[in-house]
């Protein structure tokens, strides 16, 4: 049996990505390492701190200590810190976002980056900028911070944060191809915003556990 570990900077994704794997990869054995005070001190930090990314690379190392095979790193937020982590740790790590962003930049040309959080939009706006770059192709991409639909979530107002999305999106739709959704626990509202935009949507979850199982191979 192969051993996942994912990372997480908070709660919310969890269960959702425990789904997914269910799903795809039914003989993997998924350990998950939750550290919900990450999101937090990027968010007031306004940055991925140094002691934020410290604690990423001790995560990143325990993993290769449990004997896994891949790490999935499941925040776009410190998405970056994995690119860094890549060089020194011993095995994969696969960012949940970037098979989407990937898709998006091979498929879209004008593409609207849905986010709750500063924190976690311009990570993503860059990734996608790097896919473009790498294919040497220019896009257009939209900020679509949904101002106080973060506030909204973890206030315990769910209701709340999917209308504020939905709002973005339709403000949004007739400038892009099609929207990204920059936070993986994004994903349920996927199939809504694609209805209500005639834009297609694409979210992270299905696609970084997808990227995983590539990874691994048959087992």
């Amino acid at each position: 049996m192969k051993t996942v570990v994912a990372v997480y900077t908070g709660q919310g994704l969890a269960e959702p990505l425990k789904k997914v794997f269910d799903e795809k990869i039914p003989g993997c054995r998924l350990v998950n390492i939750i550290d919900d005070s990450l999101i937090s001190d990027v968010v007031k930090a306004g940055e991925v701190t140094t002691a934020v990314k410290r604690r990423l690379f001790q995560y990143y190392q325990n993993a290769v200590d449990m004997n896994a095979s891949v790490i999935l790193n499941t925040c776009s937020s410190v998405g970056e810190v994995a690119d860094l982590a890549r060089d020194f740790i011993d095995i994969p790590i696969v960012k949940i976002d970037e098979l989407m962003a990937k898709e998006a930049v091979d498929n879209y040309t004008s593409i609207g980056v849905i986010a709750t959080l500063p924190s976690t939009l311009q990570p993503t706006m860059r990734l996608i900028e790097k896919q473009a770059n790498l294919k040497g192709k220019t896009i257009n991409i939209v900020n679509g911070l949904a101002e106080g639909a973060y506030d909204a979530l973890v206030s315990g107002k769910p209701e709340e944060h999917d209308r504020i999305l939905l709002e973005t999106a339709k403000k949004l739709a007739e400038q892009v191809d099609a929207f990204v959704l920059a936070q993986g626990s994004m994903a349920r509202m996927e199939a809504t915003l694609c209805e209500k935009t005639g834009k297609p949507v694409l979210s992270s979850p299905a696609r970084g556990v997808t990227e995983v199982k590539n990874l691994l191979g048959d087992f």
